[in-house]
């Protein structure tokens, strides 16, 4: 992530002045000045900068009589609403409605990822159960129409556009009218990349708006711009009366905060980051969560989101097979092809609390590549084998042979994966029982049939009570103790020496165990995983 290493950085700073026996002016002082370099080390703007040194300053009360870890609590609280406050203007975004057609324009600057993230917008949206569709009335670049063509058709997204026309007012109203008129309910137009001082392209952008009367503008803001950013994000909003921002490119090392000067400059709120090239690397934004994640502290709301984006919990047949104590090696099969449609794990781990982000630094392609060799492996086996666990491989050692011939694998790769599959297959009857995740999961969303979204008020009280310091026992999220499984594992620290551990040295950083001591060859160790479950009173 972009801000990983400024997240890094305030921490060292509070951590710093958490330590000093007496907090006085001097120690804040201290604390405030590594937190502004930090911050115009990644390109924020620096009128931003002053105003929340004052902020903070002005909210901080040392003379009052209260202990030194209270006012700590203070410190940190104000810090972290200060932070919260650069990247929230205070305006609710568009939401779109269902039932009518809500039209959306992308407008931006070249090559800040218009395109992809038009197809990855109408896919997000696609998994929600809307109607989605696209427009391309980008003339103006080569090979405009073709990118959307081929993202939309990965995605199985219908689109609108033309090798012929050359005027794209004339192809927005076509595209848009079309597919106003067979019910669709989000209809995305791409637009031509442009610069604030290219006037003829501007006036263009202006022309499309007036033609589709769109419901919303998104400006799309490439993470990298650094301090261009301001003036960038003003010129797009005086011009397309920008509503809200997607942020770009937020999976690179560029430091990333001139995205955050657009906030302030635009005054409009950034609903998705963008954070690699895949139909499902797109987050959805939300202040608290982005910065407490930032900071380590996990994003409990993103995490149930992922989860329900797997719809794990409604997939009646594997919760009756695990209620019976039944998981075969094709409900692992099931399980690989469901991890890999939701992207890398590390993006589910960095929600977690108290996983720092340079635990999950590190290329993701040899995990996924490993999990489609032991997939293969799996497709050479015959149905019985699949539907068995195991036991045909024991009592007739040459099915392995056979296996690994068909799979274009080795014998021992084969037999990595059965041990493997032992383990999981222990670990995910426990995932099932009366005390297993799943049932905490349950709890932990609203009650009710057809709301399965979870309570944001008591989402905000846990991650408030996260950022001061503690999570208790928190009503409405299924009594599940957060704070007491942190403690059973020793604490924020004990929690990442495990994280360490279960990431063990020279695998993959972005799968628990990939290619760690002892590991099976790039597999998730789940042994670790078992231990981890089981001192949180899972297992």
């Amino acid at each position: 992530m972009v801000l990983a290493d400024l997240g890094r950085k305030i921490n060292g700073a509070i951590q710093s002045m958490s330590k000093a026996s007496v907090i006085d002016d001097k120690v804040v002082d201290e604390m405030l000045k590594e937190i502004c370099k930090a911050l115009m080390e990644s390109d924020i703007n620096i009128r931003l900068i002053q105003s929340l040194r004052k902020n903070v300053k002005e909210s901080i009360n040392l003379d009052e009589n209260t202990g030194a870890v209270n006012k700590k609590r203070n410190i940190q609280k104000a810090v972290m609403d200060e932070l919260t406050s650069l990247v929230d203007p205070g305006v609710e975004a568009w939401k779109p409605k269902k039932g009518k057609a809500n039209v959306i324009m992308f407008v931006g600057l070249q090559g800040s990822g218009k395109t992809t993230t038009c197809t990855k917008l109408a896919s997000f949206y696609q998994r929600k159960g809307w109607k989605t569709c696209l427009v391309c009335t980008d003339t103006f670049r080569a090979g405009a129409f073709d990118q959307l063509k081929q993202n939309a058709t990965k995605a199985k997204i219908p689109y609108y556009g033309s090798y012929t026309e050359t005027d794209p007012v004339q192809l927005a109203h076509e595209g848009v009218s079309k597919f106003k008129k067979e019910n669709f309910e989000i209809i995305i137009v791409d637009t031509s990349g442009r610069h604030k001082q290219e006037q003829e392209l501007f006036d263009e952008m202006q022309q499309i708006s007036a033609a589709v009367t769109p419901d919303s503008t998104i400006f799309v803001m490439d993470g990298t711009i650094g301090q261009a950013a301001d003036a960038q994000a003003r010129a797009f909003k005086e011009a397309a009366n920008v509503g809200s921002i997607i942020v770009t490119k937020m999976d690179g090392h560029a430091k990333g905060g001139g995205a955050i000067s657009a906030v302030a400059a635009t005054q409009c709120p950034i609903i998705f980051i963008g954070t690699g090239e895949h139909m499902h690397d797109l987050e959805r934004f939300a202040p608290g969560p982005f910065i407490s994640k930032m900071m380590g502290m996990g994003d409990i709301s993103g995490l149930m989101e992922t989860v329900q984006d797997m719809k794990l919990d409604q997939n009646k047949d594997l919760m009756k097979k695990l209620e019976q104590g039944q998981f075969s090696i094709r409900d692992m099969y099931d399980q690989f092809t469901t991890i890999l449609k939701m992207g890398p794990l590390s993006k589910v781990m960095g929600m977690m609390p108290g996983i720092p982000p340079e635990l999950l630094a590190g290329t993701e392609a040899e995990g996924g590549n490993r999990i489609k060799r032991f997939m293969c492996i799996m497709d050479s086996m015959s149905a019985q084998e699949l539907d068995g666990e195991g036991k045909e491989f024991v009592d007739q050692p040459k099915r392995l042979i056979r296996v690994a011939r068909g799979s274009g694998t080795t014998v021992a790769e084969v037999e990595t994966l059965l041990q493997q599959y032992k383990t999981f297959s222990a670990m995910v009857k426990k995932m099932g029982g009366q005390n297993g995740l799943l049932k905490g999961m349950q709890g932990m969303q609203q009650g009710g049939a057809g709301n399965p979204m979870m309570n944001q008020n008591k989402m905000a009280q846990a991650m408030k009570q996260l950022q001061s310091g503690g999570l208790g026992n928190i009503p409405g999220l299924g009594g599940m103790d957060i704070q007491g499984m942190i403690n059973q594992m020793g604490g924020m620290s004990g929690v990442q020496d495990m994280m360490k551990g279960m990431m063990g040295g020279g695998g993959m950083p972005g799968m628990p165990g990939m290619g760690g001591p002892g590991g099976a060859g790039g597999m998730p160790d789940f042994s670790q995983m078992a231990k981890m479950m089981k001192s949180m009173g899972m297992g």
